[in-house]
């Protein structure tokens, strides 16, 4: 290798991480102001000023205030099915079999992420949003009812298909719940509450929902 081609490299490198860290702080700074003024009354310009960008680069990095706010949430949603994914996986790593003590492993863990991000469900499901996006919400549901499906292994009936989605239902509106407690050891105690309610909706539709499996 050059060394010429090893500075490109190191240009490209450091590009990449400028671009990342202006991503980054665009995005924080989109957090505060949809939260504070909703996406309506959020301008551009508070975002940039905030971030210490410019107007440019924000339209180069998103295309616009709908697209910056879509790709806020699409971050949200990506953290916090991560979240779940690894207190799954590592129900899985200690031996936990059982899909629904796996899914709530995940539920528990996403329930608790709730408070941290409390802005953000607020203003997801509560505040204003740009045009178009709440069919994205129901889409990212719909694919959230499927991998609870697989997670859970369902036997593939109509009636196993809406308990489903009525547990994931369940475990969206528990977090908006959460999101509005009044103190972090509020929202503490309703996680609890809803992880309790979970264990006895269990006891009612388990028998109909679940079929016969093997461990994986």
């Amino acid at each position: 290798m050059t060394t010429r081609s090893v500075g490109r490299g190191r240009s490209a490198g450091r590009q990449w991480g400028s671009t990342e860290q202006t991503r980054t702080q665009l995005l924080d700074a989109a957090r505060v102001v949809f939260a504070q003024r909703g996406f309506a009354e959020a301008s551009v310009s508070d975002v940039v000023e905030r971030a210490g960008s410019s107007v440019g680069s924000l339209y180069h990095h998103f295309g616009g205030k709908s697209e910056l706010f879509t790709a806020l949430w699409e971050r949200y949603r990506d953290e916090q099915h991560a979240v779940a994914a690894t207190a799954v996986a590592a129900a899985k790593d200690s031996g936990v079999t059982d899909p629904f003590e796996l899914f709530e492993a995940g539920a528990r863990a996403y329930l608790n992420a709730t408070w941290p991000n409390r802005d953000i469900v607020k203003l997801i499901h509560d505040g204003d949003t740009p045009p178009g996006f709440q069919r994205l919400l129901r889409q990212s549901g719909k694919e959230w009812v499927k991998s609870n499906f697989r997670l859970l292994r369902a036997d593939n009936q109509p009636v196993n298909r809406v308990l489903v989605a009525l547990l994931t239902s369940f475990t969206g509106e528990a977090r908006r719940e959460i999101a509005s407690a009044r103190s972090a050891k509020e929202a503490r105690q309703m996680v609890e509450a809803m992880m309790d309610v979970l264990t006895r909706m269990r006891t009612v539709i388990e028998p109909d929902l679940l079929a016969e499996t093997t461990p994986v």
